[in-house]
Formats: C-alpha cells, structure tokens, sequence
C-alpha cells in the first residue's frame, strides 16, 4: 500500500518541510507553511491523456526546426496582440491574474468565441460555473459560436483527456485554484494541487502543441495565489488590472518569453463586454473644460504607450494642526516630495494648507516623468491661475529643483500633438533627443521648478 504522510508547503515558494515552521527557510516569509498529506507511490504519477512521444524527447540541431510551420495565433483583439508580441504561440502555457470581478473570465470566453469563429475548435473548461452559467454569460457577450465548447468540471485528469480526443486550438482553464488530479489526496486550491495540475498542463501543451490559457485568483496584496514557482513554469503572466468602479481596463505582461514585457492592452467594460480603447488619451480628456483652475495635462507612459492624462489638485489651509495630504492614482510619498521642493526652492507657503491630487480615469501613474505635470496643477489652485488649455507638461523633478530628463519624450509629444496641444513643458536635458522638424507648436525647454513656473504662469 502506499505510503500517507504529513507535509508543510510554503504558500509563496512551495518549498516543503516536515514540520511546521513560523518562518519559510526559504523565502523568509511569515506564517505561509499549510499542511498537506502526500500519499507516497512506487511509480511516477503519469497523465491519463496520452503516452510521452519519446521522439520529441531526441535532441534537434538548432538550424533544422523551421518555426514557419507554427505561425502565432491572432486572438482578434488587437490590444491582446500587441501584449503576447503579435499573438498566441502554439504550445504556450499562459496564466492571466487579476482582482475578483475584474473580467478574466470575460475577457477569455470573448477570446475563446473569436477563435472559434476564426481557427476552429475551442475548449473552455470551467470549475466555477456551470453550462448553463456560461451560456448566459455568452448570450449576454452575444457569443454564438459552433465551434466552442464549454465543459464545467473541476477534475483535470477528465479535462485532459477530452482535450487529447479533440485537439482545440486552445484550451481555456477557469480557474487553477478549482482543479485538482485524482493522484493526490489534497483539497483543490492547495498547494500540491495548484503545482501538480500546472505541471500536467504545461507537459499537456508541450506535447500536443496546444496553446493552454489559466486563470489564477489573486491574494489580497496582489500576487496571484498558490506557490510562487506557479509563475516560474509558466511561459507568459499576463495581469488584469483596474478599479472596479471605473470602466478601464489594462492588460500588463509581467512575463513572456516570446515577447517584449513593455506592452499593456486597454479595455474598457461595457454592457456587451470588454471592448479595445483604441484611442485611451481622446476618452480620458473628453470631459476636461477650458481653463480650470487645478488642472493639468501629462503624457503618462503606459508601458511604451503615451497616453495622456489629466490630473487635478485641490489646495485649502488645514484646520487642523497637521495638513493632511490626500493622493489618489500618484505615489503618496512622491507628492510628500514635490511639496518640500516646492516650498523650498520656489518659497510657496504650503505648510499650513491641505493638499489633494486625483488623477482622472482611475488610472495609477508611477512614474517620475509626471512630477511637473503634478506639481503645475498645485501652483495653479494655490495661485488660482489656470494652467493654458492647450498645454502638456513633462518632467522629473529633482530634490534640488532641477528638472531632469525623461524617456520617450518624442513619442510623448507626438500623441499631445495629435489632440491639438501646441504648447509643451519639457526638460532641456531631451531636446538633443527631438529629430523631428515640429511645426505649429511650441516647445520651452526648463532646467528648475522655478523656470517652468514662470512659463506656465
């Protein structure tokens, strides 16, 4: 008989250990060792699905694979396309996180019908819904394909086998955390489960050289939930991110080893589904009037993608004996900073008054090329004189005042420029990197905080 015994899995990492410790031995982290029975066997727990093709197995001179034969999949959406480096890869293991209610599952049966329509068979397999829940979420997304078939089951094995008879063009697993292999003993979501069913679906995709898309839960600090190593197997970790209670999404690739990691992919969530913003800047300022006081515009690097955002600032003296600073969608601690700096180097008393910054749309901007944009929309409430309409503004603010360069600020001003902005803010250090003859508008390049204040002013 085999053998049944006590394991601890630490939920970060996965290393084991046979007993239970405070401290992971080693990623260090606290009080993420669960137990887990392992039943130990004779024999190597293999798939059920198919035989191992031992000819795969035999090594291949470099110069005679010819990867002609195994073009990327398109997905339809060009926004996806442009995250995976031009579309899916035959025999790739992908993983997409995100927050619950976000739209993974929207997003991939959207994905799963467009493929169907297009490639041929498709297999959606789903632990957290039944057929008839994917069929009204279907009918509702306006799916009608013949060619996707959905399965509600959460035993792997079952899946596999399925998948092997049939061959889809892509296998779709909803979600990780639901499946389990009847090999182990362990509940589904555990630990052992979550590594041993990734395990059999990347030697799944390997050797039937279909493309395989999980869908993983994400704990409350963000990280997709399971052991670490999860995203260690894996050949691409896509996230899906947004604030629920605004209608954008951003598709991020954390890793892929067929592409570049810069891209991102905007969604916005409509009654029909997940539909591509194919123009984020035009949507974000739809709204923004003439002359406001508070306001500026910034072109924000989404990846390598300029979009361009509007951020505002509210400035009122504190009633209180400590000022209270608010930061919603900027880094709390960088706009701690920009107040020093302003109040240093260009004696603007904000000592005693409340500071609040919103950037519009719910979008989260974390780069230092957004510090003037940020610390313009300040001295505009502050002095209430409104920023010029038709004005972007770009570039890093240093401790000394100083304002240093920033990446892509060609690509930044084109977009500007493609929404009628005329007039631009940015650091002397780039206009070596300016090769384009621009016409119509006008660039003023600043070295201090103190310079780039009396030109918007």
């Amino acid at each position: 008989m085999a053998k049944v015994k006590t394991m601890y899995f630490c939920n970060n990492c996965g290393a084991e250990s046979p007993r239970w410790l405070g401290k992971c031995p080693q990623c260090g982290q606290w009080n993420t060792l669960v137990e887990e029975v392992v039943r130990e066997t004779n024999t190597k727990g293999t798939a059920a699905y198919a035989p191992v093709d031992r000819k795969a197995t035999k090594p291949v001179s470099l110069a005679d694979i010819k990867t002609e034969d195994s073009p990327r999949m398109s997905t339809s959406y060009g926004e996806i396309d442009r995250v995976l480096g031009g579309g899916i890869v035959p025999g790739a293991l992908m993983l997409l996180g995100g927050d619950p209610g976000i739209g993974k599952s929207t997003l991939l049966l959207q994905v799963s019908g467009a493929i169907a329509d297009k490639a041929g068979y498709v297999l959606y397999a789903s632990g957290e819904e039944s057929q008839m829940q994917l069929k009204l979420r279907a009918e509702r997304l306006q799916i009608t394909g013949q060619h996707l078939s959905v399965m509600a089951d959460t035993n792997l094995d079952s899946i596999l086998q399925e998948a092997a008879q049939n061959k889809p063009m892509l296998l779709v697993i909803d979600s990780i955390q639901t499946m389990f292999t009847d090999n182990l003993d362990s509940a589904p979501g555990s630990v052992a489960q979550v590594r041993e069913c990734t395990a059999r679906l990347l030697r799944f995709a390997k050797e039937q050289n279909v493309p395989v898309i999980i869908i993983g839960h994400v704990t409350k600090e963000g990280n997709i939930a399971g052991p670490r190593m999860l995203e260690h197997i894996v050949d691409v970790v896509l996230y899906f991110e947004g604030e629920r209670s605004y209608q954008f999404r951003i598709l991020r690739s954390i890793k892929n080893r067929f592409g570049s990691t810069s891209e991102t992919g905007l969604f916005v969530m409509e009654e029909e589904g997940l539909v591509e913003l194919l123009n984020p800047s035009a949507t974000l300022l739809a709204e923004r009037t003439e002359e406001e006081v508070g306001s500026a515009v910034m072109a924000y690097l989404e990846g390598i993608r300029p979009i361009l955002v509007e951020v505002q600032s509210l400035v009122a003296t504190t009633a209180f004996g400590m000022p209270r600073r608010t930061s919603i969608g900027y880094d709390l601690n960088r706009l701690i900073v920009l107040l020093a700096v302003l109040e240093k180097r260009c004696n603007f008393n904000l000592g005693n008054k409340d500071v609040y910054i919103n950037v519009i749309g719910g979008l989260k901007v974390n780069e230092p090329a957004c510090d003037l944009s940020v610390a313009a929309a300040i001295v505009s409430t502050l002095e209430n004189q409104p920023v010029p309409a038709d004005m972007v503004i770009l570039g890093e603010i240093g401790l000394t005042g100083n304002i240093r360069s920033i990446p892509r600020i060609e690509q930044r001003i084109m977009e500007a420029a493609k929404m009628g902005f005329t007039k631009f803010i940015v650091p002397k250090g780039n206009t070596k990197q300016l090769k384009s003859d621009w016409k119509d508008i006008t660039i003023h390049a600043v070295t201090s905080v103190e310079e780039a204040m009396r030109i918007i002013f």
